[in-house]
């Protein structure tokens, strides 16, 4: 396991454009379409960014990735004019979109900097990141602003980064791929997206919703932060496997990893031993659904299994107590059809714990974000630009040597906890590899 802070010292002008908004190029329908039952929840009022980083492509020299993207967009949105809307709040707090045709926000730069020089591997936190995904001032709400930004910025090499920053009530990252691919596509050339969206957030709302409250976030600044990322190789993950029971070993890349990560970030967080650390992880409800939803819903379907331990109980026994916990969770998740709204709801849990205690991990890994071609090809970095304490999101890479990773952003409000976090890792992969080792059979003599 490599333990990275990206190039936090690379520093790098990066010179905008005045932001301009998108419209549709062709005229649209006016009317405002109520988001789901899901969508306006109060967890996904937050704005998620994430970013693509491509190398140069000798056939696209004379072309401006930014000008490629701008006029796709435009036609893309033509199929997806609710996201060059703004959202309004009616009553009790339902969140609607005003398909107003206002625009997506959009920016054009340039950066002195080349994509080598960000390293490799490429992960989070990445330098001069508020300037790549620039804050334009006051468009950053959830009602009455853009509900998407983009930033292209052309670098010297002739690569280029495409960030964005999305209205989470929209889409999930399912969604939000959906869109890009299909961005994609036409910037290709295509007329039209492959994937056709589908609006129908109706099919989402229900008269029996179940009450649901929230705990605030623990707020902290900036400056507490400390993020890093972790890369594990298919050799690591090999390894935790060599500390999982023979009745798990069925268990999946994601659960040996986030098992591992719960275990030692609770160790980390030294809290009351018989305080409780819950962990939850959203998982795709499309076609748990019966009849399962339309192909090209665009919307949040996620349903959240929830698995709960002491911290006495994760950091004392063995690493199958944990994985035994999540199979469970997620057995309980998906082995009855969900029939309605109400039913995906009730996986979201009603959880009263700090932000501190709560662990929230996604598997990026499946979605998509790293196939994302504009005609530059498949970005080297496709993901998550950033996490958040009690976070953290599974991306997939390949080094520049062809190699497979699967990174990881971490957040903690210390640096001391987030030494004793890696530490933690690191003694439990020693012990993992040095267990293998020892399996190893004898060479043979001669």
């Amino acid at each position: 396991m490599a333990v990275i802070n990206p190039n936090a010292t690379l520093t790098f002008t990066v010179r905008r454009c005045a932001p301009e908004l998108i419209v549709p190029a062709k005229p649209t329908p006016r009317e405002l379409k109520p988001l789901s039952d899901i969508d306006d929840q109060e967890r996904f009022r937050l704005q998620i960014p994430d970013i693509f980083i491509y190398q140069r492509d000798p056939k696209m020299v004379n072309k401006n990735p930014a000008s490629v993207i701008r006029e796709a967009l435009a036609k893309l949105l033509v199929f997806y004019y609710p996201l060059a809307g703004r959202l309004k709040e009616g009553p009790a707090g339902k969140l609607m979109v005003d398909c107003s045709g206002k625009g997506v926000l959009f920016i054009e730069a340039e950066a002195d900097v080349t994509v080598d020089q960000f390293g490799d591997p490429l992960g989070p936190p990445f330098p001069c990141m508020e300037e790549l995904l620039y804050d334009v001032p006051g468009t950053g709400g959830i009602v009455d602003s853009p509900v998407l930004l983009i930033q292209v910025t052309r670098l010297l090499c002739g690569g280029f980064i495409f960030a964005t920053r999305l209205n989470h009530t929209m889409c999930d990252a399912v969604g939000l791929v959906q869109f890009l691919s299909g961005l994609g596509e036409i910037a290709r050339g295509a007329t039209s997206p492959s994937v056709l969206p589908v609006w129908q957030r109706e099919l989402l709302c229900s008269s029996d919703r179940p009450p649901m409250t929230f705990t605030r976030q623990v707020g902290y600044t900036k400056d507490d932060m400390v993020h890093k990322s972790l890369f594990f190789t298919k050799t690591d993950i090999s390894a935790f496997r060599r500390l999982v029971p023979t009745h798990l070993q069925s268990c999946s890349t994601f659960e040996v990893l986030t098992a591992c990560l719960w275990r030692c970030r609770t160790i980390a967080l030294e809290p009351n031993p018989k305080e409780e650390m819950p962990i939850l992880w959203p998982v795709n409800a499309r076609k748990m659904f019966n009849p399962p939803l339309p192909v090209g819903y665009y919307g949040n379907v996620l349903a959240f299994p929830a698995a709960i331990s002491t911290a006495q109980d994760l950091c004392n026994k063995p690493l199958g107590y944990a994985l035994e916990l999540m199979k469970k969770a997620k057995s309980d998740a998906t082995k009855e059809r969900i029939k309605s709204v109400s039913d995906l709801m009730a996986f979201k849990g009603q959880l009263h714990f700090t932000a501190i205690r709560r662990y929230n991990v996604a598997d990026l890994t499946h979605v998509g974000f790293n196939t994302v071609d504009f005609g530059w090809g498949k970005p080297v970095y496709g993901g998550a630009a950033r996490t958040r304490v009690g976070v953290s999101f599974y991306v997939p890479y390949t080094n520049n040597k062809g190699e497979s990773r699967t990174v990881i952003p971490v957040c903690f409000p210390s640096g001391v906890t987030m030494d004793r976090f890696v530490e933690e890792l690191n003694n439990m992969l020693a012990q993992a590899k040095n267990d293998m080792e020892h399996e190893l059979p004898a060479p043979s003599k001669l």
